[in-house]
């Protein structure tokens, strides 16, 4: 620690308990943070591209995870140093924001920070290289603005958006039925989609998974599943034209709010306790019946006695749905949700062209599903797979397709994939260094460097030799004035991205290089560290 003296050559302490504590300063604690980053970004560097490798985490109390999002490795991975933090908030970031590009953004901020160091040792200054490396990043986003194809689709023609969407998940386990995938997530944006408003609200979309059956089961149902069956075994196992009642009311006499005790002295009282409580019963039934529903569903349970008069009644019945199934019920169903017996009428039941229970395997696993319901705005992606982590690992996949197909809405324009928007933009940034006649050229040209090495480890995770590679496609591009070549990762023999369909959306693109640049900017302004020493 750096000890102050005063006039009389006596130290004096500056910084409380200041021998227990490390101090890194200068280009040291520079070099420490960036080393850090990179440790970080090259963990996820292997998982880039459709050949990419995934990772198994597994959590303190067991559990496994074994995904290659570049979001939920990082999430689940525990770090502990702050720049290892940084990182993590970084993809978390892209992840919110895009949804997908979450493993492109951590390698290319890890490659800055490799260029960065570089620099640092030539003696650069630090402020200079992150000034350099804002200049770039503005050029490389004004360029993709130029590379960029805007994609023309409308509710008839789907097709750009599900060759975008395919893209994304060619880097899944799941890209063998990628098509059928790609195809109920854009089928589920678009029906929720507010096309005039360009918006989405991915709320609406629920992803449920049952272990069991294989992926290309997966479907997409228009309405609603909910975990749970009807409350009696023998009431009817489909309704057609269901009118539902959707009550958060609990299905039993009142009980009095204040504490409370009824002395019972002789059998007659009891038999009129008894036919008191059953005609509560009898009404409350009576009452859907006469507002004319066909199903009721029910946040709270009853006991047996109500669900055998609602057998009787013919009045089919589901309890303990959860908070979130009941609001989605409602959306699709056009109901209302009726707190009070008192308040139900015709005009609050939601109408749903079918409702059935439906079975899977040789379990007793049962699903309720609400299907042709009056207002399709509610959508179910239903995941089947062969066991929990797959189950999990295509949630996470659906997840990103569906955050494609949104942003697509919202922007339909595209660059190509495969490492071509990040080669062209090398080009560009490399032809604008001249035009800098100080030393942020430097910072530049080592802007250009990074950005090569997103198609560099698309093309080492292919088993391609990524110098000779790279080199080869750069050349192409440069020779065909060309933004579309790229890394040929799933060797069909040709470079050009627009005959392998590999498309990106822009915004997530330009997203990846502001957040890496913000980023590894805000590593190089720190130049001292004080942190308590671990006893």
């Amino acid at each position: 620690m750096a000890l102050a003296f005063d006039e009389y050559g006596r130290p004096f302490i500056i910084l409380r308990e200041q021998e227990s504590k490390t101090r890194l300063r200068g280009l040291d604690a520079q070099k420490a943070n960036i080393a850090a980053g990179v440790a970080v970004s090259r963990i996820l560097r292997t998982s880039l591209g459709p050949k990419g490798m995934d990772k198994m985490l597994q959590s303190p109390d067991g559990d496994i995870t074994i995904t290659n999002d570049g979001a939920t490795i990082l999430e689940q991975m525990d770090v502990d140093n702050q720049i290892g933090k940084l990182m993590v908030e970084l993809s978390r970031s892209q992840d919110y924001e895009i949804g997908d590009g979450t493993t492109g953004v951590v390698v290319l901020a890890g490659a800055l920070l490799e260029q960065a160091e570089k620099l640092l040792e030539r003696g650069i200054h630090p402020i200079r290289v992150a000034e350099g490396f804002e200049i770039s990043s503005r050029i490389a986003v004004d360029h993709l603005e130029q590379i960029a194809h805007k994609f023309d689709f409308n509710a008839t023609n789907i097709e750009p958006l599900v060759q975008t969407c395919m893209t994304t998940l060619s880097s899944k386990i799941v890209n063998r039925c990628k098509r059928s995938l790609a195809e109920i997530a854009v089928k589920a944006v678009m029906a929720v989609a507010d096309l005039e408003r360009k918006d989405v609200n991915l709320d609406l979309i629920k992803v449920e998974g049952k272990v069991g059956g294989k992926l290309e089961d997966t479907e997409l149902i228009y309405g609603i599943i909910v975990d749970k069956d009807m409350s009696h075994p023998q009431m009817p196992k489909q309704i057609e034209d269901a009118k539902i009642a959707i009550l958060t009311c609990p299905f039993e006499p009142p009980k009095p709010k204040t504490k409370h005790k009824v002395d019972i002295d002789t059998v007659e009282k009891f038999q009129t306790l008894r036919k008191q409580e059953q005609k509560y019963f009898d009404d409350m039934v009576q009452r859907c019946k006469d507002v004319g529903a066909t199903l009721v569903i029910c946040q709270w349970g009853f006991d047996d006695e109500a669900n055998h008069l609602l057998m009787h009644r013919n009045l089919p019945a589901v309890r303990w749905v959860g908070g979130v199934e009941l609001e989605l019920i409602a959306i699709a169903t056009g109901g209302r949700i009726v707190p009070r017996f008192q308040e139900l009428t015709t005009e609050k039941l939601g109408k749903a062209g079918l409702v059935r229970e439906k079975a899977f395997g040789t379990t007793k696993d049962r699903m309720l599903y609400i299907e042709h319901c009056a207002n399709s705005r509610a959508v179910t992606v239903f995941i089947r797979g062969g066991n929990k982590m797959m189950i999990e690992e295509t949630k996470r996949s659906i997840h990103d397709a569906l955050c494609v197909a949104r942003n697509l809405i919202r922007n339909n324009s595209i660059v190509y994939g495969g490492g071509a928007a990040e080669i062209s933009c090398s080009i560009a940034v490399e032809a604008a260094a001249d035009k800098y006649p100080g030393v942020e050229q430097y910072a530049i040209r080592a802007f250009a460097d990074a950005l090569d090495s997103v198609p560099m480890a698309l093309a080492e995770n292919s088993g391609l030799s990524c110098i000779e590679t790279l080199s080869a496609v750069k050349a192409q591009q440069i020779k065909e004035n060309n933004p579309c070549c790229g890394i040929d990762c799933n060797d069909t023999g040709t470079n050009d991205m627009r005959e392998q369909n590999v498309f990106e959306t822009l915004i997530g693109k330009q997203q990846q290089m502001l957040l890496a640049t913000q980023v590894v900017k805000m590593i190089l302004k720190i130049d001292d560290v004080i942190s308590p020493s671990e006893y």
